[in-house]
């Protein structure tokens, strides 16, 4: 029976209803179904939304808005340039480089994508970038924001795996990093092979005038990152202060951000966490139902009997996971699998934070898998590049990608060295 209404939410998926309206309508008429009572589940769905960690989503997402609007995107833009423009490929290391360090103060694949687009895109092609190219790199360099702390994805998965936020905000560096160093590398190989241009080395008053402009935005990310591994702030309070801070000199220093916009800013941040919200308490119900239905038992059983080599399981949730990503919103992804792989992987002794990485990585490369990738229409609409271009342009930036995820899934010591150093084990 469950079966038959896991089918009817993939239906009305595809048919594009909202995620949070699909899983709230097949988890009441289960419910209903099974002649559970319908008074329990508004309680439920408060429930899954009654947690401290999950107040630093509002807040990051504010963080990322006030990023955009308030002129810190376009200055660590500028920053990455002195640096690194002067390498073959010029402004593509620069768009990679400024996702990383913003990545720091967003925490959001959407959000990275729409800010450092909006300026890279342009920048790109004014200098002889194919337009496809340079939003296919635009939204590959953008998973990187989930990967370095702050990051979204980590905080919702702790709170469903019951998992510490910490340990996976420090988990992400090295996948954040390596994703870097594989893009530019790609970026440096089809630079040589094209004849892509580069810029002149930027002279001592440019990296000077460039570093002292970009400054209190480049400190944003050390704020952040200092106060979680020092312990002076949890996650949660990282993300509040992140907001003060970048308001403070978006509107006070920079002045990029007039006081007649803030309404805006914060509009469009509060409809960003209404959507995520009402996933989050929606998804409660349908992970009860799975429960209910012992679906997490059935499938670890299924699992370890095709395979009880915890590698062998891996790659087949790998694959999964890929797979699900080129149909399915990420959101929708995890809150699925979730609740039925985390048993497994316990089961096999498989650490919760390395699964945590593994799984946000799938999910953040599914943000770029046609047809239903978030990411390439986010770029589309910045950059004004057809979607189909895009598409097509997107395929060679999967595979170094992936190369990056197969290192983090069979090196899991990698992956927890940086936690264990900070945290201990």
């Amino acid at each position: 029976m469950i079966t038959f209404f896991l089918l009817g939410w993939l239906v009305m998926l595809l048919l594009g209803m909202p995620v949070a309206f699909s899983l709230g309508v097949v988890s009441f008429a289960f419910l209903w179904a099974q002649g559970s009572s319908m008074t329990s589940m508004p309680q439920r769905m408060f429930a899954a939304l009654d947690s401290f960690p999950l107040l630093a989503v509002p807040t990051f997402i504010l963080a990322g808005e006030v990023m955009n609007s308030g002129g810190l995107t376009r200055r660590i833009v500028e920053f990455s340039r002195v640096l690194v423009g002067h390498i073959t490929g010029g402004l593509g290391h620069v768009n990679v480089l400024a996702n990383v360090i913003v990545s720091g103060i967003s925490g959001s694949a959407l959000a990275e994508a729409a800010g450092v687009g909006s300026v890279m895109i342009k920048a790109m092609r004014d200098d002889g970038f194919p337009a496809p190219f340079s939003g296919a790199l635009t939204a590959a360099a953008s998973i990187i924001g989930p990967l370095i702390p702050p990051s979204i994805p980590f905080v919702i998965y702790a709170v469903m795996a019951s998992a510490s936020a910490g340990r996976l905000l420090l988990a992400g560096f090295a996948p954040g990093i390596l994703t870097a160093i594989a893009l530019m590398g790609y970026v440096y190989w089809v630079s040589k092979k094209r004849g892509y241009p580069k810029r002149p080395r930027a002279t001592w008053k440019e990296m000077w005038t460039a570093t002292r402009s970009a400054f209190l935005a480049l400190l944003t990310p050390f704020i952040i990152i200092y106060g979680i591994v020092g312990g002076v702030f949890t996650p949660t309070e990282a993300a509040a202060i992140t907001v003060v801070y970048a308001l403070f000199i978006s509107i006070f220093i920079y002045r990029d951000l007039p006081w007649r916009e803030l309404p805006a800013v914060f509009r469009a941040a509060a409809r960003t966490t209404a959507i995520v919200g009402i996933i989050i308490s929606a998804a409660n119900l349908l992970s009860y139902m799975l429960t209910r239905e012992r679906i997490p038992q059935i499938l670890t059983e299924t699992l370890l009997g095709i395979s009880t080599n915890p590698w062998v399981v891996l790659a087949l949730v790998n694959v999964l996971l890929l797979l699900l990503g080129c149909v399915m919103d990420g959101m929708a992804i995890m809150i699925l699998t979730v609740p039925v792989l985390l048993p497994v992987m316990q089961q096999l002794g498989i650490d919760p934070i390395h699964f945590g990485v593994v799984l946000v990585m799938n999910l953040m490369i599914g943000l770029l898998t046609p047809p239903f990738g978030m990411a390439l229409f986010v770029v589309a609409k910045v950059g004004d590049i057809p979607f189909e271009q895009l598409a097509r342009a997107i395929w060679p930036f999967i595979w170094p990608l992936i190369v990056v995820l197969l290192i983090c899934t069979y090196f899991p010591a990698l992956v927890l060295a940086l936690p264990n150093a900070v945290l201990g084990k």
